[in-house]
């Protein structure tokens, strides 16, 4: 039983946020949970993967054509709200401050480069739907305020107002730990780059 328990921990370990103790708890709890229950959880799991896919217009994770947020006319079809991951949006949502509309980067600039970033379809969504704000809410990281500067650089020439998220987050850190209420100052304080 030990092995199958460290290879349950392994896997759980990988998990973002959990460690090795955090990943014995809920190996333990998943021992004591009904094996129906069980199976339904990780069924439910695969069946978001399969199902997940990007939406055509703003990148995020869907399951449908176009995403739910995209889909709802009474959003800021004026305003984007460019992130680096699904799960950035998804924080943001919460907070229930923004009504925009978003788009999903897919990452920051990095050693690797720009070229797996959307740069290109960002540029001409924001020509073609007339976009008169871009907000930049990548994370406050190195790389994070590298994209940002990138991003100011080649939007503004297409006549865009370019704005950044205020400094609610401390640098270094990431959108998805931090509380409703930071995200909300750090939306409603953001200024122009």
């Amino acid at each position: 039983m030990i092995e199958e328990l460290k290879r349950v921990v392994t896997h759980f370990s990988q998990f973002p946020g959990i460690g090795k103790k955090t990943a014995e708890r809920i190996a333990f709890f998943l021992l004591k949970m009904d094996e129906a229950k069980i199976r339904d959880l990780f069924s439910a799991i695969i069946a978001w993967r399969q199902s997940a896919k990007p939406c055509p217009f703003c990148f995020n994770v869907t399951s449908q054509g176009r995403c739910e947020i995209c889909d709802d006319p009474k959003r800021d079809k004026k305003t984007i709200c460019v992130v680096e991951s699904s799960s950035d949006l998804y924080v943001i949502e919460k907070t229930r401050t923004y009504q925009g509309l978003y788009y999903v980067l897919g990452g920051v600039i990095s050693e690797e480069g720009k070229e797996n970033l959307r740069l290109k379809e960002l540029k001409e969504r924001v020509v073609k739907e007339k976009i008169e704000e871009v907000i930049i809410a990548t994370n406050p990281t190195t790389e994070g305020e590298l994209t940002a500067s990138y991003l100011a650089k080649i939007l503004r020439p297409l006549g865009v107002k370019v704005s950044r998220i205020a400094r609610g987050l401390p640098f270094g850190s990431h959108l998805e730990l931090a509380d409703n209420v930071t995200i909300t100052q750090a939306l409603e304080g953001r200024k122009e780059i």
